[in-house]
């Protein structure tokens, strides 16, 4: 649970390279039981019952990724069994369905389910304790390395110089993120539509900006003076200018 580090993403490349079957699911406020579980549909003049994403992933044996979780409204606490790995009765079929091997189930959130007190998530809901309480692992995903996020740029930019200064850049901002001097922080997926805007207008500061009008302007420009300091300093002792060659 954190800010948009790649969490989703993150599970997609995990399924990837273990082989597994994914099967993501977005929640919302508006999320249902029968959204969920299944639902009747009328087909050709009959109705027939079709199984939601729990009940495929619950039969497939695969990894149902709820994205969003915090989401959720209290709809969710039809998931209480499912989440202890035990079978699920439908009842508008009389079905008990049962989790194949290797069911699992992963969920991403922004907050801890405690609600969002800021504006940054608007909809996160204060989520039942006895549904968060069966989660087994919880993980805080904090942002990639800076050498990884100069892999993630490189692939999308060769210039060395504008994508190490674009990750000093963001570390600076998070740094000061954390002990509250500024209240937005950049996100790898912000840095990587700058390096794209860059390659579309081949202007530095033009793709910059055009990434950061979507804040107020006051902390655009807090966030294009933090720039402008990073780029006055000619020498870092982080040793990246050697790391970025071996990528």
């Amino acid at each position: 649970m954190s800010l948009a580090t790649g969490k989703t993403f993150g599970v997609e490349q995990a399924c990837s390279a273990s082989n597994r079957e994914l099967i993501c699911f977005n929640i919302t406020n508006e999320t249902t039981e029968e959204d969920l579980i299944g639902s009747f549909i009328l087909e050709n003049g009959n109705m027939l019952w079709k199984d939601g994403p729990v009940l495929v992933a619950m039969r497939r044996g695969a990894v149902l990724l709820m994205d969003e979780i915090d989401q959720a409204t209290t709809n969710v606490l039809c998931l209480q069994n499912v989440l202890q790995n035990k079978p699920y009765y439908v009842k508008k079929t009389n079905e008990m369905v049962y989790p194949a091997p290797g069911f699992t189930i992963v969920a991403t959130a922004n907050t801890k389910g405690d609600g969002d007190g800021s504006d940054r998530f608007v909809g996160a809901n204060v989520m039942n304790e006895a549904f968060l309480e069966r989660f087994n692992v919880v993980i805080e995903q904090e942002y990639p390395s800076a050498i990884t996020e100069l892999k993630i740029l490189k692939k999308h930019c060769n210039d060395d110089q504008f994508i190490l200064g674009l990750v000093r850049w963001a570390k600076m901002i998070r740094d000061n993120y954390k002990v509250g001097a500024i209240d937005r922080c950049i996100t790898t997926r912000r840095l990587v539509q700058i390096v794209k805007n860059y390659n579309v207008f081949n202007n530095k500061m033009n793709a910059i900006v055009y990434a950061l009008n979507r804040f107020d302007n006051a902390l655009k420009e807090a966030f294009l003076d933090y720039y402008k300091s990073v780029n006055a300093v000619t020498t870092y002792n982080d040793n990246l200018e050697n790391d970025i060659k071996r990528i």
